[in-house]
């Protein structure tokens, strides 16, 4: 959806009534309500805007979510809680990661109010943040609910612009110790010049063993060390197609 130039729209949340009736099957969870938000407030960048930049310095995607994000971070920057809302967005990425977490919120069964009481108990169990908490309710109540994942994607874009900071996949056969990240952190930074690196680890046994580091601008550039790679380098020479491995 192509991104709105408009004055800022103040969002103010509302108490919920007593009850909401749900037609359908709803999952059986525990809700907690009676959070009171602050206001919110979303400008969404204009495309010519986004080019120039603007408070974030950021170019961002013509995108809702590229919009949404940039306005989460422009609250984020202003109060001073970038890092806290970074953290809080992981912690929701994990959430709705569960199936039934993410069913919940899209279906067009469940009442907004259910779902806004659901939002305060994720809120009240992670502790997220009273704007972070506001900016969820608001996703529910404007029916865009759907693209947090989304969201939190380019919110990272954001924060890895506004903080020069690349991010590194490391994905590798089992958990690597923290000595070895540093390690391949250092490398990042001395290949890419950033000031700041974060890590991100995966895990997949079908690298056989080694592991891989992907970097640049949405994953461009890749360093492959592991032996699936070298397996696959040999096969292509000796153009003998794919190797498998013997199970042991």
């Amino acid at each position: 959806m192509a991104a709105l130039q408009q004055t800022p729209i103040t969002f103010q949340s509302r108490s919920p009534p007593p009850t909401q009736l749900i037609t359908g099957p709803v999952a059986k969870l525990s809700f907690s309500g009676g959070l009171k938000l602050p206001k919110f407030t979303i400008k969404l960048r204009s495309k010519r805007e986004n080019r120039r930049g603007g408070a974030l310095g950021a170019k961002m995607a013509d995108s809702a979510a590229g919009s949404y994000a940039n306005a989460l971070a422009d609250v984020a920057k202003s109060n001073g809680t970038l890092e806290e809302t970074t953290s809080d967005l992981e912690k929701i990425e994990k959430i709705f990661d569960d199936e039934s977490v993410y069913n919940f919120f899209v279906s067009p069964v469940v009442g907004v109010e259910k779902k806004r009481e659901l939002v305060d108990e994720i809120v009240s169990s992670s502790s997220i943040q009273p704007h972070v908490a506001n900016f969820l309710n608001i996703l529910v109540d404007m029916k865009r609910i759907e693209l947090i994942k989304d969201i939190v994607k380019e919110f990272e874009k954001v924060y890895n612009t506004i903080t020069d900071t690349e991010l590194a996949v490391v994905t590798s056969v089992v958990k690597l110790e923290s000595q070895h990240l540093a390690q391949i952190a250092k490398g990042v930074q001395r290949l890419t010049g950033a000031k700041n690196v974060r890590i991100k680890t995966v895990i997949d046994e079908s690298l056989v063993a080694g592991f891989t580091i992907r970097y640049g601008n949405s994953g461009s550039k890749l360093i492959d060390m592991s032996v699936k790679k070298q397996l696959e380098d040999i096969a292509a020479q000796l153009e003998i197609g794919d190797i498998q491995l013997a199970a042991i």
